[in-house]
């Protein structure tokens, strides 16, 4: 039996990756606590292995004393000497005890450690695997949920998606395949545990450097991102070489880009605008898609008052001002839109003609006539 063990040992090492060492420790704490419970004996006691042998032995550790009060800790000189001359008073003698049945015991305590220490393992593999991919996208499979996960297979484990990391217009059904971003990997007492998120803003960057070569590579950056899953999203983009259009980049020929993470963030409205180091240029491009008349700097509280044509306020402002509250945390500034009329009742700009719709129609018709013949 004990050979048998041995051989199971080294198998468990070069096929699970367990180190043996580890395993014959734990395996020793085990023969040790199971020969106390078997034979209910509180002595103080070795089990020594030896895989060249392949036995297994138990020894009873006792002090050499003059007179004996406790006959499972301490043995008479007398009796230690007819053992071996050379013992003296507090030396410590080891008695092997190893019990008939010892091997039964022995198999019983190994599966123990064997299963337990296998489980810890696979359960590190795990852990060291999916904590490399943190922040990362990974597709899985929906294969469970309750009233507070979507519980997503990622192939060797199961994901919870919370509900604040649902997307609010995306129902989730069994077997359903999806993109999610992992926020965050854990090692608990029960084992690994991944959760995942559809509605952070680390998914829609992630979604873009998958789709578009240029951030991948880094020859266009994102510089920064606001979200609201489901809705509609801005992302700010800049490329150092300015031979290169990022947003043009991003969205791609004929937009076949960002219609491939529109349509797996099902139907969510994207907005990719320029970055600019210049604060007007760059809430004027955070506030697309209106059209913006003027902006107004003040840099000690770092807020701006946005200037806007009067038939383009609401489109600034936005469904319950979604645009302008995406547009502010995207350029990290406050932003305060007034149409032209205000701003001219406060004296916020100079007297000018006002830019009227039927104005900017005809502009653009002009334009694209005049491109006809260049």
């Amino acid at each position: 039996m004990s050979s048998q063990l041995f051989e199971a040992i080294d198998y468990l090492e070069k096929e699970k990756g367990i180190n043996k060492e580890i395993l014959l420790e734990a395996l020793e704490a085990a023969l040790i606590s199971a020969y106390k419970k078997n034979f209910k004996s509180a002595t103080n006691v070795r089990v020594d292995l030896d895989e060249e042998a392949g036995t297994m032995r138990v020894y009873s550790r006792k002090t050499i004393v003059e007179e004996v009060t406790n006959s499972q800790e301490e043995i008479s000189l007398d009796e230690a000497k007819r053992l071996n001359p050379n013992y003296e008073i507090d030396d410590i003698i080891e008695v092997e005890v190893t019990p008939k049945n010892f091997g039964r015991i022995a198999a019983q305590a190994a599966k123990q450690v064997v299963t337990q220490r296998v489980r810890e393992a696979e359960r590190g593999v795990i852990f060291n695997e999916y904590a490399d991919r943190e922040e990362d996208v990974m597709t899985g499979i929906i294969q469970r949920k309750d009233s507070r996960f979507v519980y997503v297979n990622l192939g060797k484990i199961e994901a919870k998606l919370a509900e604040a990391e649902q997307m609010p217009n995306e129902e989730y059904h069994i077997h359903d395949r999806l993109k999610v971003l992992v926020t965050k990997v854990e090692n608990t007492s029960k084992g690994p545990q991944i959760y995942i998120s559809r509605s952070h803003p680390g998914l829609l960057k992630r979604l873009f450097e998958m789709e578009v070569p240029e951030i991948y590579d880094g020859i266009v950056e994102v510089k920064s991102i606001t979200r609201e899953a489901g809705d509609r999203s801005k992302i700010s983009v800049y490329a150092p070489d300015p031979e290169i259009d990022p947003v043009g980049s991003c969205v791609g020929q004929k937009g076949q880009r960002v219609e491939a993470i529109v349509n797996e963030l099902k139907g969510e409205k994207i907005d990719i605008v320029e970055w600019s180091e210049d604060p007007v240029v760059h809430v004027s491009n955070a506030l697309s898609p209106s059209k913006v008349v003027e902006v107004l700097v003040d840099e000690e509280e770092k807020a701006t008052t946005v200037v806007v044509p009067d038939y383009q306020l609401s489109l600034a402002i936005g469904k319950r001002g979604q645009n302008a509250r995406l547009a502010a945390k995207l350029t990290g500034w406050k932003i305060d839109i007034k149409s032209e009329s205000e701003a001219l009742e406060q004296g916020l700009i100079a007297e000018k003609e006002k830019v009227t719709e039927e104005e900017v129609s005809n502009d653009a018709v002009a334009n694209d006539v005049e491109d006809l013949f260049e």
